[in-house]
């Protein structure tokens, strides 16, 4: 497959060390003027607030509380970037939905947003590597490799700018290999009963993720000599759930000890077990959810999502994150 235009750039700008790090801003001083009272989300469950994968209130709907603004969310549970790399019958995707709704509804008047105070985030990737996608190598059209899901998120910015979007933030893939259902002493889950090897799942997810993450910021990097007026941002999630799995008595604050490891609702089934078994359930509500990483095996608790929150309405009020860096 021929490289798409953002990662030959991108590629062309490897060897270009200093050039890069002179357009990437660690803190948010040099956007301290950008301040936005519109948030637009786009993503699958780690976003949706529709359906929210917490059980309770999804980040989003926390971030636009805290600051005031206006919030129109496009994610879906089970989105991928694209049907034509990483199908599955009846999910929705961002190119083939998510980005079409955006545009209908700025179309119909539904969607009220000024370019200059709205900020669109993106949060993708977690069904792309997963299981029945290349992960186990299920549900792959064309070779779909972790480059071509990538360029497809990247290739989100591009395309929203087209249609007169300025300001961007790309949350990059928490460190899955944490997560319950990718651990080396993983149970099986609701999302995969069939025999697996959990050490290979551990390595495998651990290097998709860490690809894809140096991928899309060097393809981030290179977008701005490209969209003149864009306001790119990049939103380490990894390095923030790495900190707040190594360091949760400086983000949980449940009830019970701190859980980095397990699940506040785990359900553990037997190798080959039916998915329309219940599996075996532990459930912690309330307070006591609160002391845990992950809610479910695959997605943060309400407590990590209020953190995400957090961070990001910071940038909504143009203040600096610790975990955001700008590339223009």
């Amino acid at each position: 497959m021929t490289a798409s235009f953002p990662l030959r750039v991108a590629l062309t700008l490897v060897g270009l060390v200093s050039g890069s790090c002179g357009h990437e801003h660690a803190s948010a001083d040099h956007h301290s003027h950008l301040r936005f009272n519109t948030l637009a989300v786009f993503g699958d469950s780690y976003t949706d607030t529709g359906n929210p994968s917490n059980n309770g209130t999804q980040w989003p709907t926390y971030a636009a509380g805290y600051t005031g603004a206006s919030l129109y969310s496009f994610a879906h549970v089970g989105a991928r970037c694209s049907e034509d790399l990483t199908p599955r019958p009846g999910s929705y995707a961002i190119v083939q939905n998510e980005i079409p709704d955006y545009l209908e509804g700025i179309r119909n008047g539904s969607v009220r947003m000024f370019p200059e105070s709205t900020l669109h985030t993106l949060w993708i990737g977690t069904n792309d590597i997963g299981p029945r996608s290349i992960l186990t190598g299920g549900d792959v059209a064309h070779n779909a490799t972790i480059v071509d899901v990538t360029e497809c998120a990247v290739d989100w910015v591009s395309t929203l700018y087209q249609q007169g979007a300025r300001n961007f933030l790309f949350q990059n893939m928490v460190p899955q290999e944490r997560l319950p259902i990718y651990q080396t002493q993983a149970y099986y889950t609701k999302w995969w009963t069939a025999q697996r090897n959990a050490t290979s799942w551990n390595i495998m997810v651990k290097n998709l993720v860490a690809a894809g993450n140096a991928l899309s910021k060097l393809m981030l990097k290179a977008l701005p000599l490209h969209l003149p007026g864009a306001h790119i941002g990049y939103f380490d999630s990894h390095g923030l759930f790495t900190d707040i799995l190594d360091h949760p008595e400086r983000y949980l604050n449940g009830t019970k000890p701190y859980n980095v490891t397990g699940a506040a609702f785990a359900c553990v089934y037997q190798v080959n077990e039916s998915l329309s078994d219940p599996g075996d359930c532990t459930s912690n509500w309330g307070s006591d959810a609160d002391s845990f990483v992950w809610y479910n095996e695959l997605h943060p608790s309400e407590q990590s999502d209020r953190i995400v929150a957090r961070e990001i309405a910071k940038v909504l009020e143009g203040t600096e994150s610790r975990w955001v860096t700008w590339f223009s």
